[in-house]
């Protein structure tokens, strides 16, 4: 009842409720657009060659774009060029002096790297559409009706169009309306697909039959139990207490407050399991062409990284914890947080302050960071523990004794398509969280009740 009375307080504010009905209009317009096809583009054959590659990275970059790539629509680069023109600038930050004075300066700062990453994210659309443009035209699927360099060039200036407009919107979505215009574009390109997988466990169940009863309630007891252990550990946050010194400032005495510094235990989100999950699709793309079909050993070593094989996990684990560590290690830095800490007078309770007091936090970044990057890699596992297994009879020498003894549905898993893999359920229940959280903040700081019982009421002075 809370929740519902939230709800209609939103569209009773009226700048809180322009701001929601803004992003949903946007959101539209995103959803629309992705329905005009690329000029040029035979669709039917293309949407067969599509079926043949879903555990491709085609598949793996169709699901950030909302399908976009399969009905190869004018947004069907999506916004990845963005992420990864975003990813790259902060990464040129650590290392580049210019870019790292520039996000120290604030605000104007900020807008500088910001148009910076706009520039990136054409010049990334264009070579990205380029490639797309003469694979088309070198397959020989017939799915390009007139190739040429007329061909090339519309398919430039359309998907890096798209791929603008796109960025357009999601700026427009931050600014004007509610939550992060870009996760929102990627969360409405993922939850589009409900209605289907609805469709296809209904179909499954009381139409083929190829699952029984007891299978439908396994897969939902799955799904319920895997979203709250995402809300469980996105919400966890390591606390380092702070206590500030007091400190004479004119005639005013400042600080003598405790405090925390919260560090969260998968700070890197989404991140290191996206940067993972390109890596090893790229083997399984590679697969496809004809010149690696005819190399044996080389067609042995690629089928020994696909889903469910043994080194395959192995890679995907250590993958996803090398990049959570490696990312953490790029937005948060101890020793100018120790540094910081000592400037404005504040310590942790029995530390010293400076070297001892950043290695502590090294210490304790080490391990909740070891802890997020192992969530992950479960919460991902899941869904490939459930559809392929893990064929543990394909390690050598001990293969022939697992085989004979383990049961069948830990090595060929149950065939079971759980419809939100780990990556998207992971962004699905992140950006949903986030923009609840940014909702509630609005209700609360106009005296409004939130969503949640511990978000209650703030009072006026004379409450």
């Amino acid at each position: 009842m809370k929740f519902f009375e939230a709800v209609a307080n939103v569209f009773r504010i009226p700048d809180l409720r322009k701001r929601v009905l803004f992003a949903l209009a946007m959101l539209a317009v995103y959803r629309l657009g992705s329905y005009i096809p690329t000029p040029g583009i035979n669709i039917t054959r293309w949407q067969e060659f599509f079926q043949g590659s879903q555990g491709s990275i085609f598949g793996f970059f169709d699901m950030f774009a909302g399908g976009n790539i399969r009905r190869l629509s004018v947004f069907a680069l999506g916004i990845m060029p963005y992420i990864t023109a975003s990813i790259i600038l902060q990464l040129l930050t650590v290392v580049v002096p210019t870019l790292e004075k520039l996000s120290k300066e604030g605000e104007l700062g900020r807008r500088k790297i910001t148009q910076w990453t706009r520039y990136l994210t054409v010049g990334l659309g264009l070579a990205q559409s380029f490639g797309i443009a003469l694979s088309l035209e070198n397959m020989s699927a017939g799915v390009v009706m007139n190739p040429g360099i007329g061909f090339a060039l519309m398919t430039m200036l359309s998907l890096t169009t798209g791929t603008a407009f796109i960025m357009w919107l999601g700026e427009q979505i931050t600014e004007r309306g509610i939550g992060n215009g870009m996760s929102l574009i990627i969360f409405t390109g993922i939850v589009v697909g409900i209605p289907n997988g609805i469709y296809n466990l209904y179909t499954n169940v009381f139409v083929t039959h190829e699952w029984n009863f007891l299978t439908l309630i396994l897969i939902l007891v799955m799904m319920v139990a895997v979203v709250g252990f995402i809300c469980l550990v996105e919400m966890a946050e390591r606390r380092i207490p702070v206590q500030y010194a007091k400190r004479v400032v004119g005639r005013r005495v400042m600080g003598g407050q405790s405090t925390h510094m919260p560090l969260k235990v998968n700070a890197g989100g989404v991140i290191p399991v996206i940067f993972a999950s390109s890596i090893l699709a790229f083997p399984q793309t590679i697969a496809n062409y004809p010149w690696v079909k005819a190399n044996t050993w080389l067609t042995n070593i690629l089928k020994s990284i696909q889903h469910g094989e043994p080194l395959y996990i192995l890679f995907f684990v250590a993958l996803i914890i090398f990049f959570c560590f490696f990312y953490i290690s790029i937005i948060f830095n101890p020793n100018e947080a120790a540094d910081n800490m000592r400037k404005y007078g504040g310590f942790i309770p029995g530390i010293r302050p400076g070297r001892s007091t950043s290695d502590y936090m090294n210490t304790i970044l080490t391990r909740i960071t070891l802890v997020g990057a192992v969530y992950l890699a479960i919460l991902c596992m899941i869904p490939d523990m459930m559809l392929y297994g893990i064929h543990l009879q394909h390690l050598p020498l001990v293969g022939n004794f697992i085989d004979q003894y383990f049961p069948r549905w830990i090595l060929e898993g149950l065939n079971v398509q759980f419809y939100f893999g780990g990556t998207s359920l992971l962004i699905v229940v992140g950006v949903a969280m986030d923009t609840v959280n940014q909702v509630e903040a609005q209700l609360i700081m106009r005296h409004y009740d939130g969503f949640t019982p511990r978000a209650g009421r703030i009072r006026g002075r004379r409450g």
